[in-house]
């Protein structure tokens, strides 16, 4: 069995993952670290764990116990965790980062699991993508192979989960219900973690992105045209996005007139994806639950192939653990 510890574990996605982790054939949990929740049972912060023994640690708890063999999910918050990360390495422990810190680190293979298998079973440090890039280029890639837009518009749509586990989240409930609301217009940032995926493709086109927070408490929808200066092989088009993952565990490709639903894969680790073509203008759509395959679910996918696991080993049946 090999021990996975979760660092920064009070969060959302960190919930999400412990679950998955416990029902793990071959995966145990280690120390659950968390500054703000020490010496707590999980069971007073998420209600599926009111059975659980499980207790959160101070914080130093995983560095005195680690052990070369132990992977670790860090999970905090975005600029906190880079020397935590560092010491873990240190000490010869692979580690799975949740938050932005690393994305853009060399040392890092970027965790987008369908796309950087081999770099990720490779890797000490795997930086696990954010939810709207996991969403967004899980529909791109395969059709910048095929194409050069002119330009890209993403328009994207989350749970209010992703945002993270907030003192504000009860207030944030309470304006966003009844309402969409866009924000980051003045740059969010994962506008730059996509323009960097698509970069590195070759891929260059200008993109316009939009995310949008919406009333649901899991769950993302992203709408993505590629604007392009003639109507393209359309044939080619669907068989590009069929092949890219027909085996892939985890990515449905729906058949034509069908359209990804959010409903059918939030608490899993599953992607729906659809493609269609309006004149010289491809639409491809994206459903994925923000917490499951755009974070923990992902994470544990990533854990799979580092330790040469089955991709989908641990995982089953849908699960709620927000």
């Amino acid at each position: 069995m090999t021990r996975v510890h979760v660092w920064g574990a009070a969060g959302y996605a960190a919930a999400q993952a412990i679950e998955w982790i416990a029902a793990h054939p071959r995966l145990e949990i280690g120390i659950l670290e968390s500054k703000s929740h020490a010496g707590t049972l999980l069971g007073e912060s998420f209600a599926p764990f009111r059975r659980s023994e499980l207790r959160f640690s101070e914080s130093g708890s995983i560095a005195s116990h680690l052990a070369p063999s132990d992977i670790v999910l860090t999970a905090g918050a975005h600029g906190e965790g880079g020397a935590a990360v560092e010491h873990f390495l240190q000490w010869g422990a692979r580690v799975v980062d949740l938050s932005a810190d690393f994305r853009f680190d060399d040392r890092a293979a970027y965790g987008l699991a369908e796309w950087n298998r081999e770099a990720i079973a490779a890797a000490a440090l795997v930086a696990n993508p954010g939810c709207y890039p996991t969403a967004s280029l899980l529909a791109l890639l395969p059709l910048i192979e095929i194409v050069t837009p002119t330009a890209i518009v993403i328009d994207a749509k989350s749970g209010i989960t992703g945002a993270g586990r907030t003192p504000a989240l009860g207030s944030m409930f309470a304006e966003v219900d009844g309402e969409i609301r866009a924000y980051g217009l003045s740059g969010h940032r994962h506008q730059s973690e996509i323009e960097r995926s698509l970069a590195v493709r070759g891929c260059t086109s200008p993109l316009t992105f939009t995310p949008h927070v919406v009333p649901l408490s899991r769950g993302m929808l992203a709408n993505i045209y590629l604007v392009l200066d003639r109507a393209p092989d359309a044939p080619a088009i669907v068989s590009a996005m069929h092949e890219a993952y027909r085996s892939s565990p985890f990515v449905r490709v729906l058949a034509s007139g069908r359209a990804p639903s959010v409903a059918a894969v939030v608490g899993t680790n599953e992607a729906e994806i659809a493609v269609d073509i309006c004149g010289s203008t491809i639409r491809a759509i994206c459903a994925i639950d923000n917490l499951g395959k755009g974070a923990a679910g992902q994470a544990l996918q990533n854990i799979n192939i580092m330790l040469g696991f089955p991709q989908e080993e641990g995982f089953h049946a849908r699960t709620v653990a927000a």
